[in-house]
């Protein structure tokens, strides 16, 4: 049975509803946030042991174990849920992440500690994964259980306007305290500030959330004895529900989660690391693009409830199919004009043997690079150049074109250090020196940073983050019946932004590092995107009238 969206404003329960909800989801963000601006800090504490390449990447490999289990807590969680209520799982939930984000705030570094350290820190970022696993679908459920027919979608996109708000709530902590302390004090024990914070979030939040009811739709199917016995084996052990869990991976988020992460955190990083914009400017220039471009998570919220979800996601995957190239281009115009008419006008080429050729990956450092086309492809990513490959002869060392400039590479294979050392020094030079007649700047001139473009771009791709992310919440929820719909709905979710969207940045950048073309990361996204968009507009069904109170 379905009724009409009564035309009546949000009454004060519901109100404090999606606001008791919406704290746990800040709660993900702000440490999200938190954690990965403070991933180099936090490598020099807890994983000193390592080189300082090393550092770093292994501390964002702990944030990435975060990210594995998260599916596991959906698991976990949801049937939790689905077992004794929503109110009460998803209050376990919040209580586990603030209180493990708040410990690592007291978590003793390794020259106190020693291994125990970091390996404390894993398990605290495991804790939160798991946590986090239950904490997204319960909240969704919960705000959804207590929706209006005809305004779920308009209840459920508050909650995904929180991204925003854990990014500036961290990014203002963080400043705040690195203000007040002074950047030693900070990187010393200052940066423990933040984490501790995060105590009265967690208090507010369990205050709040302790004096709310349970969702009625539980209620309801508790009070008529209808509640699931075993969540896990109905969700995934038969295939009436299994199939529409594997489609809801396939063809809703994962397309959802790499347009996601492209709108927010690829942006970021292309703009850094291949425009060579300085950090404070492109933080300043993205938070001005989240600020313009959250109101349309409600936007998109509403109008879903009108026109249905599956046409406003699929249309946000096409869009990002069809513009992240021009996109994209358009960005490296705006915010470095110097690097895109260099590129334009001395493209930049290496012609080696593909044997001498290696996979350019290498995030820890410690692979050494001997061939004449590693060393070129090394001294060329190290520059942050984008540069062709072209096929040369076999044997022939490789070379690399800028322009009209043609510089001969090396091989160190059979050097003495010194030698390979003053080789090294020679090529650098002569390269460096060939990029700068050619016009390629060492990095992006504030002044010719066209800002008003950029945050207009990036605005543009957070909007289409808001496409596919602010109407999905509410389709999850009425993908799946009552009764398994807190362990149902949380795997696909968590798989999809968890494994899919949270390995872009790394399989991107993998991408770029290997084909030497900064735009063909992108290629990863767009792929992904377009699985979903022809999985998801051939199988998926328009699910914006269901009865969610309905058990089958």
């Amino acid at each position: 049975m379905t009724t009409t969206a009564p035309n009546r404003p949000m009454t004060r329960e519901e109100k404090k509803v999606i606001l008791a909800s919406s704290l746990g989801t800040i709660f993900e963000w702000y440490d999200f946030y938190l954690y990965g601006t403070l991933a180099v800090i936090i490598g020099n504490q807890f994983f000193s042991a390592l080189d300082p390449a090393s550092r770093t990447i292994f501390s964002l490999l702990a944030f990435a174990a975060g990210f594995l289990v998260r599916p596991f807590g959906a698991l976990v969680f949801g049937r939790l849920g689905d077992m004794v209520g929503r109110k009460y799982t998803f209050l376990i939930t919040i209580v586990i992440m603030g209180l493990s984000t708040f410990i690592v705030g007291l978590l003793p570094n390794y020259a106190s500690i020693g291994v125990a350290a970091p390996i404390i820190l894993i398990g605290l970022r495991m804790l939160q994964g798991l946590a986090l696993g239950g904490e997204y679908g319960g909240a969704v459920v919960y705000v959804a259980e207590h929706s209006p027919h005809g305004k779920r979608g308009q209840y459920t996109s508050w909650i995904q306007t929180t991204a925003t708000l854990g990014l500036l709530l961290s990014l203002v902590v963080i400043l705040g305290v690195r203000t007040a302390v002074g950047e030693a004090a900070f990187a010393e024990w200052g940066w423990r500030v933040p984490f501790l914070v995060s105590i009265f979030l967690l208090a507010v939040s369990v205050y709040i959330r302790l004096s709310m009811n349970e969702s009625p739709a539980f209620t309801k199917m508790k009070a008529e004895g209808k509640t699931s016995k075993a969540p896990l084996s109905e969700s995934f052990g038969q295939w009436k529900n299994l199939k529409i869990v594997i489609l809801a991976l396939v063809g809703l988020t994962a397309g959802q989660a790499v347009v996601w992460y492209t709108g927010q955190f690829y942006a970021l990083f292309f703009l850094t690391q291949s425009l060579k914009v300085d950090g404070v400017t492109v933080n300043l220039l993205v938070g001005a693009s989240l600020i313009i471009g959250t109101p349309f998570f409600v936007l998109f919220g509403i109008l879903s409830d009108k026109i249905g979800r599956k046409p406003i996601i699929m249309a946000g995957c096409l869009l990002a199919i069809v513009t992240y190239f021009p996109v994209f281009n358009a960005l490296t115009q705006a915010a470095n004009p110097d690097l895109a008419a260099a590129q334009a006008k001395n493209k930049v080429v290496v012609t080696a043997d593909a044997k001498e050729c290696s996979f350019q990956f290498n995030p820890t450092g410690t692979v050494k690079f001997t061939s004449s086309c590693d060393v070129a492809k090394q001294v060329l990513s190290a520059n942050s150049v984008s540069y062709d490959n072209a096929a040369g002869a076999a044997g022939a060392p490789a070379t690399i074109k800028i322009g009209e400039t043609v510089i001969t590479s090396y091989t160190a294979v059979g050097l003495s250090a010194d030698e390979a050392k003053k080789k090294d020094v020679e090529f650098k030079k002569a390269t460096s020196d060939a990029l700068k007649a050619a016009g390629y700047p060492a990095k992006a001139d504030p002044a010719k940073v066209d800002k008003l473009m950029v945050i207009l771009i990036l605005s543009y791709l957070v909007i289409l983050v808001t496409m596919v992310y602010g109407p999905i919440a509410a389709m999850l929820v009425e993908m799946f019946p009552t009764r398994i719909r807190y362990t149902s709905m949380s795997l696909p979710y968590h798989i999809g932004n968890g494994w899919f969207g949270g390995l872009l940045p790394a399989t991107a950048l993998a991408i770029v590092a290997q084909t030497g073309n900064m735009f063909n990361g992108l290629w990863y996204p767009i792929v992904v995107a377009a699985i979903t968009l022809v999985i998801g507009t051939l199988f998926l069904k328009e699910t914006k009238d269901v009865d969610i109170y309905a058990n089958d």
